[in-house]
């Protein structure tokens, strides 16, 4: 059994009661979507396949943490709509499948859960992407932890300055809603910049969902 078929079948019931319904994804966004791509660059802005962006003198960046490849397949299909740069977010050291075992009271994503100083100490091989500055718009793409976003993108959002970008928050759940997560992440960047609340795409991925979102973004 694989990683993902091991936390979509285990444990559901337990997070039913646990998370009052938020479901299996709210530690992984696992549930019964597709595979995801192959991995973005580790750790750097890299161009999606499309460039970069279509608007004169303006450029977007995708960051995300994926935990089971599901973001990572949501962020992908933005950075192609977006013709973005993209970015993804690796813990140092990374969780393993045991740390990511919520069933499991010792596991690293729980003791996390319990005690909040542990969350502080998280680093990430990169967190501030190369020619920051040069970005206007930033899309961040997380799954849903307990309710609120996935606690290594807390060290992202800490370590740059949004002063001046409009900030795009997204997630993925079995079906979980976005929540206050965004707003948390903005409080945790001091207010800065321009925050706006996105989707979080529940259950089966669909890709075309995903293009049609980020296309209404533009209306």
């Amino acid at each position: 059994m694989n990683r993902r078929e091991f936390l979509r079948i285990s444990g559901l019931s337990m997070m039913t009661l646990v998370l009052g319904g938020c479901g299996l994804s709210s530690l992984t966004g696992e549930s019964s979507g597709g595979q995801a791509g192959s991995s973005a660059a580790t750790g750097t802005a890299a161009s999606s396949s499309s460039g970069t962006a279509a608007a004169a003198g303006r450029k977007t960046l995708v960051v995300y943490y994926s935990a089971t490849g599901r973001t990572e397949r949501v962020a992908k299909v933005i950075a192609k709509e977006r013709q973005a740069d993209i970015m993804k977010l690796v813990p140092s050291p990374d969780y393993t499948e045991a740390d990511l075992d919520y069933n499991d009271t010792s596991s690293r994503v729980s003791r996390e859960h319990d005690d909040a100083s542990l969350r502080e100490k998280i680093q990430l091989q990169k967190a501030v992407p190369d020619n920051w500055d040069a970005y206007d718009t930033v899309f961040i793409g997380y799954p849903i932890w307990w309710g609120i976003a996935a606690w290594p993108v807390d060290a992202f959002v800490k370590a740059n300055d949004f002063t001046g970008k409009t900030v795009v928050t997204f997630a993925t759940a079995a079906s979980s809603p976005l929540g206050n997560s965004g707003q948390l992440l903005n409080e945790m960047a001091g207010d800065r910049g321009s925050w706006q609340d996105g989707t979080c795409f529940t259950g089966r991925l669909d890709d075309g969902k995903v293009a049609a979102w980020v296309t209404s973004l533009r209306e």
